[in-house]
């Protein structure tokens, strides 16, 4: 009887924590559209992120040109006044 008993006890909370643990599925759906709103905002970080570093790789780009512009020019002009 003991051995019954406790049997029964243990599949009653197996059972309970089971359906407690349990999602409704409007539940479910909350929880799926507030993942798919931080996985948004995650890109957009991650956009912002990598436009600003392009942005700074251009930047650095076009002044390394200028300047090997003007140090060619420098150049030429030395040439021409001798």
């Amino acid at each position: 009887m003991k051995r019954i008993l406790c049997w029964l006890t243990t599949g009653v909370m197996a059972a309970g924590l089971t359906a407690w643990a349990q999602d409704t599925a409007k539940e479910d759906a909350k929880k799926a559209g507030q993942d798919v709103k931080e996985a948004g905002k995650a890109t957009g970080r991650a956009a912002k992120h990598t436009g600003k570093a392009v942005a700074k790789g251009t930047k650095k780009g076009v002044h390394k040109a200028a300047d090997a512009t003007a140090k060619g020019a420098n150049k030429v002009k030395d040439k021409t006044q001798d």
